[in-house]
């Protein structure tokens, strides 16, 4: 195999599976290795500025959801469960710290007595609208190597992607 002027890590892993084991095909390696090391590169540099706010991922998505959920900025449990697609168990642990440093608070539901409402506080809505524009300053730093057209097409392949993973 001709070495690529723009080779990178994966590129080698590819031609070593080749010399080492001509009789299998490495070439899917091509996205799925380069998909896992972009999503550990990219998962290391979005933590860096929930980070500076005292957040983890998962407690800056439960925050992101109620922000998204618009006015009154509160959902269920359960629904914070399926917008964030973690267990209710790990919704609670994050919604209880989310609680302690005073961003969220939790509430009755009307129509259901046992039901409990988690709200976005005043300064949990200041705190994600600050960290929103941030994160998203960053993730638009972190695809400035590629068009508008790359993006675009990348999307639509990442998309397709995720709607044609076999089941397991």
């Amino acid at each position: 195999m001709n070495e690529r002027s723009d080779a990178d890590g994966v590129d080698r892993i590819v031609a070593q599976w080749r010399r080492e084991r001509p009789d299998l095909d490495p070439g899917p390696v091509q996205i799925v290795g380069r998909i896992t090391r972009l999503h550990w590169t990219l998962e290391e540099r979005l933590c860096r500025v929930f980070g500076r706010y005292d957040l983890g991922r998962g407690e800056f998505d439960i925050l992101a959801t109620l922000r998204r959920s618009g006015a009154p900025y509160e959902l269920t449990a359960g629904q914070l469960s399926g917008s964030t697609m973690v267990t209710s168990g790990a919704v609670t642990k994050r919604v209880d710290r989310l609680e302690r440093a005073g961003l969220v608070d939790r509430r009755a539901a009307e129509d259901d007595g046992r039901g409990r409402l988690v709200r976005l506080t005043d300064r949990g809505l200041t705190l994600v609208d600050e960290v929103v524009a941030e994160h998203l300053r960053n993730e638009a730093r972190l695809l400035s190597g590629l068009t508008a057209d790359e993006r675009d097409t990348l999307a639509d392949l990442l998309r397709k992607l995720g709607r044609t993973l076999p089941e397991d």
